[in-house]
């Protein structure tokens, strides 16, 4: 009889310690998920959750109660075999008994599967925690001071994660989710990292209307302009009159009779981004302003370039565009041996995308400037550097600008990625 009991309190023992392992062990989000979808086993399981110092408690008083009794029987069984040297034999094999089938092998099984024990443990462990809620909490409440004088404050929610924890859960998800949408949500999470200047279309190759133009030159760029937008100014980039709805000036162009002054009736205000915003920022600004296009300014209100919201959505989602003039093939030219001729003024960040490489994107924003920003000085034709692990020949230097360069492969044996 007492060898029954003995087995009882064995697989009692093992049912709470693989019981504590498997709810700890629970995925905080499945869990979610189940319970927004009516499971109970996963519904009771978030209740237990919500206070696991008291679930912790609870099992502890059970588990540590049935221990201590299997090892008073156990030694009353050692004693009625082998008289006094059986206490010791009892709590050798007792001890092995436990550490193998109390705790390791459930335990181990709980950490693999722990759905599988832990929604039908929690249909046992809320009705007992209700009958014993007074222990529990009395037990709690000397542990829990005991925390406070040490200098250890409770903080049961510890769900919330950072944007790099976030980031590693993506990555990890493997075939969970498709590699273009894992692509698309760890751009998302890279918005806040990146600003409009990363992004916008430099001032000096924005196409824009200038007002002292002669009227048939206008009527001639509207009419053969392959943008639905364009900034219209007086002169010069800084002086800027407002932005141009292309379908707006349609009728007017049609009309043989209209000046030059009736285009600037239907020019509509342009809207400014400090060079300095975030994407996720502006994305929710170009929202709430019912504004796709936008005039980057630096602090002292010069025009810098211009932002638009394809551009943003092009970092989350890549290049949905075939528009030529949206294209870097007229900057990338390809090279027999392997290696590329590329434009000086190439954005780095367009470049590292379309070739799929790693050059520096935290300093300068057009390969110009990345090459004299790390030499810090003008280079001289045929000057070679190794940028990034990037062999890199300067082939073409005017009006102190690197105007094109020639780009080797990365080389393997430095490469760490």
């Amino acid at each position: 009889m007492l060898f029954v009991i003995l087995g009882i309190l064995i697989v009692l023992s093992g049912f709470f310690s693989g019981s504590e392992t498997a709810l700890v062990s629970l995925n905080r989000y499945r869990l979610r998920h189940l319970v927004k979808s009516g499971h109970r086993g996963a519904i009771i399981a978030n209740w237990l959750l919500e206070r696991p110092d008291r679930l912790i408690g609870l099992i502890l008083i059970f588990n540590n109660f049935v221990n201590i009794l299997a090892s008073a029987i156990a030694t009353i069984i050692g004693l009625r075999l082998f008289g006094e040297p059986g206490i010791a034999i009892a709590t050798g094999v007792l001890t092995f008994v436990i550490l193998i089938f109390s705790e390791v092998t459930p335990k181990t099984f709980a950490t693999t599967h722990p759905e599988r024990l832990a929604f039908p443990a929690a249909f046992i462990l809320k009705p007992l925690l209700k009958v014993f809620f007074p222990l529990v909490v009395l037990i709690n409440f000397f542990s829990n001071n005991l925390l406070r004088i040490l200098g250890i404050t409770n903080n049961f929610d510890n769900t919330s994660v950072s944007a790099e924890e976030l980031r590693v859960i993506v990555t990890e998800t493997g075939k969970l989710i498709p590699s273009k949408h894992r692509k698309m949500l760890l751009s998302i999470l890279d918005l806040e990292a990146v600003t409009v200047e990363d992004i916008m279309i430099p001032r000096n190759e924005i196409i824009g209307l200038n007002l002292d133009d002669e009227w048939i030159d206008i009527q001639d760029q509207i009419t053969h302009s392959l943008h639905t937008i364009l900034p219209v100014y007086q002169g010069d980039m800084n002086n800027i009159s407002g932005m141009l709805h292309i379908k707006n000036s349609l009728p007017i162009i049609a009309n043989k009779e209209s000046q030059k002054s009736d285009l600037v009736k239907v020019v509509q205000e342009a809207y400014y981004i400090p060079e300095g915003t975030s994407l996720n920022r502006q994305l929710i600004n170009f929202q709430s302003n019912k504004h796709r296009i936008g005039l980057v300014v630096d602090e002292y209100g010069d025009i810098q370039g211009m932002a638009t919201l394809q551009d943003i959505l092009e970092e989350i989602v890549g290049e949905f565009t075939t528009d030529p003039a949206n294209s870097l093939t007229k900057e990338i030219h390809p090279q027999q041996d392997g290696s590329y001729l590329v434009e000086g003024s190439v954005n780095i960040r367009d470049l590292n995308r379309t070739m799929s490489w790693h050059l520096p994107t935290d300093g300068a924003k057009t390969l110009n400037g990345l090459i004299l920003e790390y030499l810090e000085s003008i280079p001289e034709t045929s000057t070679s550097i190794l940028l990034n692990d990037y062999p890199i020949e300067i082939v073409q230097v005017n009006n102190n600008v690197v105007k094109t360069v020639k780009i080797s492969p990365r080389l393997i044996n430095n490469q760490i990625d």
